[in-house]
């Protein structure tokens, strides 16, 4: 059984790594934020997460999960579930794996892809996920996630205004009420003026 004190110094430890990582992903974002020059474009289209700490009980799941595949790799739930929490934690490299898995099996998921490319983003593979974001929105023409996070990537990534703009007005196609939709087309707008400025 474990004393007091022990118990006591394991959670201040495990407290003092939750701080420091949440510390340094706040460090990460305000630096986003900054090289972005535009601090609601930093918000929207990075999708940060405070949670890279992942519980036992989730590390349990996971195990589950691997269990699952070894006894069957072909189950897409399994790889589903997977990705999506390797996801969520932005465990890149994890997520896109269980994610190509999947697609291997079931290539035409747009919503799928659209998160695989993310994870490549995240990887630094940007190719690797503008050919994700094309194809989602390739396989479904009303998809507005893909086209989204296309224009994102190349603005942010790329560096490639002009990218940017023709992803976002393909994007605003699809999708034109909302309030993310409300802020492209401002952001558009923003993006032309600057370009104007800059001839």
């Amino acid at each position: 059984m474990m004393s007091r004190k022990k118990k006591i110094v394991l959670t201040v430890v495990a407290v003092t790594l939750a701080v420091g990582f949440l510390i340094c992903s706040a460090v990460i974002i305000l630096k986003r934020i900054k090289e972005s020059g535009n601090s609601n474009m930093a918000l929207l289209t990075q999708r940060p997460s405070v949670r890279g700490i992942i519980s036992i009980e989730l590390m349990e799941k996971i195990e589950d999960l691997k269990e699952t595949l070894r006894e069957d790799p072909k189950n897409l739930h399994a790889w589903l579930k997977l990705g999506d929490i390797y996801f969520d934690y932005n465990k890149y490299r994890e997520a896109s794996e269980a994610y190509r898995q999947y697609l291997s099996m079931k290539p035409e998921n747009p919503d799928v892809r659209t998160r695989m490319g993310m994870m490549l983003r995240g990887l630094g593979d940007f190719d690797g996920a503008i050919e994700a974001f094309r194809r989602a929105s390739h396989i479904n023409s009303k998809h507005a996630e893909s086209r989204f996070q296309l224009g994102a990537l190349f603005l942010q990534e790329k560096k490639d205004v002009n990218e940017a703009i023709t992803a976002w007005e393909d994007y605003l196609q699809v999708e034109v009420k909302n309030a993310r939709a409300r802020w492209v087309r401002a952001e558009i707008e923003r993006l032309k003026t600057m370009k104007e400025g800059e001839e």
